[in-house]
């Protein structure tokens, strides 16, 4: 979160801390830090976009009915890109989808320019943060023009202990249009003028988004399936009581509809044996991104609702705590903080315990 939020945000951000116990320490193995070297080192491809309204839409309409009534009406036809529509926040994250060949995807269906590899075959989405439109710079138009997003891995952390390591991979997506960058052409000139060394400088983007990726070695058959039949929800309950509150139960066609608008093709979305069999998991998962999205679109309407239409989510930053399923009841909370425009974001799964955490900044 950008330091102008205040010691209020930055007492917010203590909360998503983890503890660090000497288990969790990164291994001194000359293997595991040729892994780390070696994945920073990825020179990952830049994403083009020409962005319209029509994901956007069909974003917001999917998302309607496990939403609560909006003041806006949606639209019975999309709207047309002459213009006026500019990329809302959360939205970025159904634009500029990867272009790897289905030949090329790991056997989950992922894909591998992230991936540490074998024997760290199993990913989930961890957490991150975004700035939308970060140092007032204007949000992104949707009116067909051409965009790109500079994809990176900043850095790389090994956690845990032998044989039992775990590689969390933090990717920063910058987003620009390429008028904002005029209009460059050259590869290596787009990159130099999106990157920034100083990862809190936004540059020209209008996101800078950063999301940690975990990889896990794989389960054997027999422990994916006693773990697909535990019951081993860790009920942490939130402390306070939130400011607005909202239960939907996510459903496997929300989740299909999601992967497709998100080119993702991750199996443990779409396939509940996989799930079951291969991952150990009960039933199919909700993405992480959409977690986040569900977050950014209440918290934003409830915002708009109480301090005018320019009211918007500025900043989020965010941790998943335990997997959300689909059929399984959801409550998504927000809680006032102390300064204006601080808020404490979090997600209740099965039995109230937390499965999302987070803090924002809205203005």
């Amino acid at each position: 979160m950008a330091a102008r939020s205040g010691s209020a945000i930055a007492a917010l951000r203590q909360l998503l801390r983890p503890p660090s116990p000497s288990s969790q320490r990164p291994r001194p193995s000359s293997w595991l830090s040729f892994l780390r070297r070696e994945l920073i080192s990825r020179r990952l491809p830049l994403l083009y976009d020409n962005p319209i309204p029509l994901p956007s839409y069909l974003l917001t309409s999917t998302l309607a009915d496990f939403l609560p009534p909006s003041d806006t009406p949606i639209p019975d036809v999309p709207p047309d890109h002459d213009g006026q529509e500019v990329l809302r926040p959360a939205h970025h994250l159904i634009y500029f989808p990867p272009f790897t060949p289905l030949s090329s995807l790991l056997p989950d269906g992922t894909d591998p320019n992230q991936s540490p590899g074998d024997p760290f075959v199993r990913r989930m989405w961890a957490g991150g943060r975004i700035s939308f439109s970060p140092n007032k710079n204007p949000p992104l138009p949707l009116r067909g023009e051409r965009s790109v997003c500079l994809e990176a891995i900043r850095d790389v952390k090994i956690k845990g202990r032998e044989g039992e390591e775990k590689v969390f991979v933090e990717i920063e997506r910058r987003i620009s249009s390429m008028e904002a960058i005029k209009h460059e052409r050259d590869e290596d000139q787009i990159r130099k003028a999106l990157y920034r060394e100083d990862a809190a400088d936004p540059g020209p983007c209008a996101v800078v988004e950063n999301r940690t990726i975990v990889f896990m070695r794989e389960r054997s058959p027999a422990l994916a399936a006693d773990a697909a039949k535990a019951n081993d929800d860790k009920i942490v309950k939130a402390a306070h009581a939130p400011t607005f509150s909202h239960t939907l139960r996510p459903t496997a066609a929300l989740l299909f509809r999601y992967s497709a608008l998100t080119f993702n093709a991750h199996s443990i979305h779409l396939d509940r044996l996989y799930c079951q069999e291969v991952e150990g998991h009960r039933n199919l998962l909700v993405h992480g991104p959409l977690s986040l999205t569900l977050i950014v679109e209440l918290l934003g309407r409830y915002v708009a609702r109480e301090g005018g239409p320019k009211a918007m989510v500025q900043e989020i930053e965010y941790r998943n705590l335990a997997p959300l399923y689909a059929e399984e009841a959801m409550t998504v909370c927000g809680r006032e903080g102390k300064e204006s425009g601080d808020w404490e974001v979090w997600i209740e799964g099965r039995g109230g315990g937390l499965a999302v955490r987070g803090v924002a900044r809205t203005g």
